[in-house]
């Protein structure tokens, strides 16, 4: 009789194989049936593919980590594929009487096939309310109650579950997620250009952009001031904060003045007699700007150079050193390109990984590397593209043409290569003037649908998984 290879001996060997493999291993006979279901294999092989996520970041729930694995590859395919009907489910999500004006998620953007996860979205309107939508079901969770002024604009705290909103006249509010009731406000002395929520573990804030020109920092939940300052006078800015949560952004669009960088610990911690730590970038006439997400501290910013004739990408890396008086920034260039003459400004910007920048220009989508090699460029819409949403495995983007494209990464090259899929369609152009924004979690997308009357709908897409 041959030798047979013990429990631990099988273990080893398995470990050497793919998850197709392992399958093809089950078929085998009952031990090897067995011995392909050990845990650490399939734990293995989950943190081999998705190497980005560590243990902590996989929810498991009830389910095996041989579940898990079937369970997201089939998500991944199904995303991939963009089947109607096969793949994914469309509903029409109504409810606003006027136009929507800001779309996020509530809901953690985590992978959970265990049935206890949900997408959940809310939205703001001018018709002066917040509401909160479940787009799996495809149906209204609740709605706030009627408010003063048109809701302009929200972020939302999804670790937290709060939802942050502010109306045309600048009044600020938190909102519990899960029920809709009002916790706490804030009033501004004018109308707000930006938000940004900063969700420091141990102290999470909101920024916000004044259209005089201050940096406003309030505590949340409670919208306590912990700082003001002013960033340009008077002019409207946009805030960017960084991943690691260290740096605030802000940018005057086509200003003279150079965009500033603060130190957030600064703006959570103000001293009566010491201005927060900061440092003006020594660009001017700036349009988009963007963090790599894959970095702590990158940032890329689109400008104009010195004679203002072509637009130039720089990017830049972040560092706070301790002196004796504090805090100093140290701004290092990394990288610096002139875009192509033949490109028309582009009006929309975002990054990928540590070296991949996104840039849309009218109806064409283009990738470059912060060194300004070309990657790739798409023509897939036929109008303007108005909103594109960026992360890990795919990008979207939103369309006047009431369209949504979706793209995948192949993350095997060098630079990460993205493959243009389908097609995600919107409603008829008889009723709708097309698609203005689009957001996705991991297993979802809206899109926001303007319609001819001046009101506005989502449009949902839920990727089910029949795995588990």
């Amino acid at each position: 009789m041959e030798p047979r290879l013990g429990l631990q001996e099988l273990v080893h060997v398995f470990s050497f194989l793919e998850a197709r493999d392992l399958l093809c291993a089950a078929q085998v006979d009952k031990v090897w049936n067995e011995v392909s279901k050990t845990k650490e294999l399939w734990r293995q092989l989950c943190l081999r593919r998705w190497s980005s996520c560590k243990d902590s970041q996989i929810t498991l729930g009830t389910q095996t980590w041989k579940q898990y694995y079937l369970c997201r590859s089939e998500l991944e395919f199904r995303m991939e594929s963009g089947r109607p009907e096969k793949d994914f489910v469309c509903k029409v999500i109504a409810g606003h009487k006027g136009e929507i004006g800001e779309v996020a998620y509530i809901s953690t953007n985590e992978y959970r096939f265990d049935g206890q996860a949900k997408s959940v979205v809310c939205t703001v309107s001018s018709d002066g309310t917040v509401r909160a939508w479940d787009l799996h079901e495809g149906t209204e969770i609740w709605s706030s109650a009627l408010q003063p002024a048109a809701l302009v604009n929200l972020v939302a705290y999804p670790r937290l579950q709060l939802v942050v909103t502010v109306d045309e006249q600048g009044l600020i509010k938190v909102w519990e997620a899960e029920n809709g009731w009002e916790s706490a406000s804030f009033c501004l002395p004018t109308h707000s250009s930006a938000l940004e929520a900063c969700d420091h573990t141990e102290d999470p804030v909101l920024l916000v952009a004044c259209a005089n020109g201050a940096l406003y920092t309030l505590t949340v939940p409670r919208l306590q001031l912990l700082s003001r300052v002013s960033v340009s006078p008077n002019l409207p800015t946009s805030l960017l904060c960084s991943p690691d949560r260290q740096w605030v952004f802000a940018l005057t669009q086509n200003s003279d003045l150079g965009p500033k960088v603060f130190h957030t610990r600064s703006l959570l911690c103000p001293s009566d007699d010491v201005c927060p730590v900061s440092t003006t970038l020594p660009i001017w006439l700036t349009s988009r700007a963007c963090w790599a997400p894959s970095e702590a501290a990158r940032l890329v910013v689109m400008h104009r150079n010195e004679n203002g004739l072509q637009l130039v990408v720089t990017t830049c890396e972040l560092r706070a050193k301790k002196s004796r008086d504090g805090v100093d920034i140290l701004v290092q260039q990394i990288a610096s390109f002139v875009l192509p003459d033949t490109m028309m400004p582009p009006h929309l910007m975002k990054g990928h990984s540590s070296q991949v920048i996104l840039l849309v220009s009218g109806s064409e989508l283009v990738l470059f590397t912060i060194h300004g090699l070309q990657l790739a460029a798409f023509q897939d819409h036929q109008k303007r593209i108005t909103s594109m949403c960026v992360d890990q495995n795919r990008v979207i983007t939103s369309s006047f043409d009431l369209s949504l494209r979706v793209y995948i990464w192949n993350k095997d090259n060098k630079f990460p290569v993205l493959k243009s899929c389908y097609h995600l369609l919107g409603g008829s152009h008889r009723w709708a003037s097309g698609f203005t924004h689009v957001e996705s979690d991991s297993m979802s997308i809206v899109g926001m649908e303007a319609r001819s009357v001046g009101t506005s709908i989502l449009r949902s897409y839920y990727f089910q998984v029949q795995q588990g």
